[in-house]
């Protein structure tokens, strides 16, 4: 979708989203216990050595980024995986803003100028 969403429109979308995300968070915590075992891999890797965890984190990463290519094609950005932060561009009062929405909320109840970032969320 190109262009610009509704509030209405943003909420529909999340109930694909909010699957998507939630994969997304899976595969990062699993990414995440797998570093103690890949930080030895990748020195290993200098000398062309190999590892299962190596691997694994491989399909991981790749699975990441099918999710995020996934969820840009709807046209929402992906602002930060490490919580699960969407952004819907929109309009309000005349001028290009975002609605805001982070995993865990059940609705979309925020937004922000564009150049404002998560810090400069403001209810809706």
């Amino acid at each position: 979708m190109e262009g610009y969403f509704t509030l209405e429109e943003a909420n529909a979308a999340l109930e694909q989203l909010r699957p998507l995300v939630e994969q997304l968070l899976e595969i990062r915590r699993e990414l995440l216990s797998l570093q103690p075992e890949l930080e030895p891999v990748l020195q290993k890797a200098l000398g062309n050595g190999g590892s299962r965890a190596a691997s694994q984190a491989s399909v991981y990463f790749e699975q990441l980024r099918e999710i995020i290519d996934r969820i840009q094609e709807s046209g929402v950005e992906m602002k930060d995986v490490n919580s699960g932060l969407l952004d819907f561009r929109s309009l309000r009062e005349g001028r290009e803003v975002y609605l805001c929405w982070r995993f865990g909320e059940d609705e979309i109840r925020y937004w922000h100028d564009i150049d404002a970032g998560f810090a400069g969320r403001q209810p809706l």
